[in-house]
């Protein structure tokens, strides 16, 4: 069962395992266009019975959280306060798993801060956007038009969203309520991700890590999940057949099976 709370003007979803358990909590960031919702169906119910208190976090102008009205200022270093905002709500410090942007986000609060692990899940590399930008530009650039279509703010449909997030088969009522909650991203978030506030390598604490990526998705192209793991000294697992919404493709369980098979390793 999910719960709702409202923590300093921020969304917090959380889904609580049946029983008490001494496994480390998990605090899912959700990526561009995004907010907690994302994880509620699919991840969350799923880590809660496999033993994990579970919360997923709406960053500010995002989901049910405040700052709706000025999207377009936010920016990396706050979305980072939100998620220490979060952190320091729970009990317990938690593993991160963050997604695209969310996997950035993750990436920046380990410059200030340490954490148990943290899994990245089709994320932002430490280089930011420059490149997955002009490889979408190059492979796809009727979907690059697209995508900024919806960064002025205008609607899109299924038929975009489908060829932006999934690569297996999805349902016309996933896609739709998809299109239904997806929402503007801040173009200062987005900058600061292209160029203007990249990871501090030298300065980020280097806790247990997990890479993950898509043999198909077009916004964040596995060879730069592949870079990103290189860059940290680790493998990585690219998933075959899944696109950027390895959250909802239809074979996630695959993906929270590995995730749920790495957090096993991690030292209590």
């Amino acid at each position: 069962m999910i719960q709702h709370h409202t923590i300093e003007g921020l969304e917090l979803l959380s889904c609580s395992p049946r029983r008490h358990s001494s496994r480390p909590p998990l605090l899912f960031i959700h990526g561009a266009f995004a907010g907690a919702w994302m994880w509620s169906e699919t991840f969350m119910p799923f880590f809660a019975a496999a033993g994990y208190a579970c919360h997923a976090l709406s960053l500010r102008g995002h989901g049910g959280s405040h700052g709706g009205e000025r999207i377009d200022w936010h920016s990396i270093a706050d979305y980072v306060d939100d998620v220490t905002t979060a952190v320091a709500w729970l009990d317990e410090t938690p593993v991160l798993i963050g997604h695209s942007m969310g996997g950035f986000v993750v990436q920046k609060f380990l410059e200030r801060h340490d954490a148990p692990g943290a899994a990245l899940l089709c994320s932002v590399p430490p280089q930011g956007l420059i490149a997955s930008q002009f490889h979408l530009l190059l492979q796809k650039p009727q979907l690059f038009a697209e995508l900024n279509q919806i960064l002025a703010g205008h609607y899109t449909d299924t038929t975009t969203l489908r060829e932006a997030l999934f690569a297996g088969e999805v349902d016309e009522a996933t896609l739709e309520t998809w299109l239904g909650k997806m929402q503007s991203e801040s173009q200062r978030a987005l900058w600061d991700m292209s160029m203007f506030n990249l990871p501090n390598l030298l300065a980020m604490h280097r806790p247990p890590m997990l890479i993950l990526g898509a043999e198909h998705d077009v916004l964040v192209p596995a060879f730069l999940v592949q870079s990103t793991a290189h860059t940290y000294g680790l493998p990585c697992h690219i998933f075959r057949g899944m696109g950027h919404a390895v959250t909802h493709e239809k074979e996630w369980p695959l993906v929270a099976a590995t995730v749920r098979d790495w957090l096993a390793t991690l030292k209590p």
